[in-house]
């Protein structure tokens, strides 16, 4: 018995300093020292030597403009790495080399993220699109990617998003232009309606695309998946062979994940 609760016992610093990773994950925004320390019930003296080592091992990042604290590049690539571990993104990732190889079009698989719509996996064209897309890249909800999360997650959940995106210290690295959420639902509504986004050199220059939500067994979107091109090379009508394929990729992953139609 006492071998037993020898192996079950801990590190009792790590727990505490977990506390404040898990405060920052919950909060999906910057802190300052006085409000992670609140979160986490614990005095900031307490909190910042916990900081200081994370921030040195990449778990966490400090606004050096700001001063507030935000999860670091190796906290990101943590993320990341699990949520490949989930099938839909499996899957995600299997249907993208095979969609890229169909119509030769970079194809982004997307997850709501702390900062929002973030790509997390990109399976590359030859056909050049100018823009600066990698994993951890985070759109912004007038992109086609985000418009899909924004049509799809709860309202309030949502605007709230919306609203916290405008402040000019909130996401810097956002790609995408922002705008406000009742400006948004003539958008939204569209892509409820059709199933799927679609933006033509906007807000990005030069580049357009479509995106279509993939649904889990709840009925949940479970990732996004994008199709991306130039402009000039871009075939953006609704009933063409990128939106048609596209499409049918996205319900395909749906329905292996248990996701039905719901009648009309």
């Amino acid at each position: 018995m006492q071998n037993e609760e020898k192996e079950r016992r801990g590190i009792q610093s790590i727990e505490v300093g977990g506390q404040l990773l898990a405060a920052l994950a919950d909060s999906g925004s910057a802190m300052t020292l006085k409000q992670l320390a609140e979160t986490a019930r614990m005095t900031p003296a307490k909190a910042h030597p916990y900081l200081v080592s994370f921030g040195k091992i990449g778990l966490v990042a400090q606004d050096p403009v700001s001063g507030r604290y935000g999860l670091g590049a190796l906290a990101l690539r943590m993320g990341i790495a699990g949520l490949r571990q989930l099938n839909p993104v499996r899957l995600g990732m299997a249907a993208a080399v095979a969609l890229e190889q169909r119509i030769h079009h970079t194809v982004a698989l997307s997850v709501w993220g702390n900062a929002g719509p973030t790509v997390i996996h990109l399976e590359e064209s030859s056909h050049p699109i100018h823009m600066n897309l990698r994993p951890g890249t985070v759109m912004a909800l007038t992109t086609a990617t985000g418009m899909v999360f924004g049509a799809y997650l709860p309202a309030e959940k949502m605007q709230r998003f919306v609203e916290q995106s405008m402040h000019p210290q909130a996401f810097a690295q956002v790609v995408g232009a922002l705008r406000s959420w009742p400006k948004m639902q003539p958008d939204l509504q569209e892509v409820r309606l059709r199933g799927m986004a679609r933006v033509i050199g906007q807000p990005i220059p030069g580049v357009s695309a479509f995106a279509v939500p993939v649904f889990d067994h709840n009925g949940q979107v479970a990732l996004v998946l994008t199709v991306i091109g130039p402009t000039g090379g871009f075939d953006p009508d609704w009933q063409g062979e990128n939106a048609r394929i596209l499409k049918d990729v996205a319900g395909g992953i749906s329905a292996r994940l248990g996701f039905s139609e719901p009648n009309p």
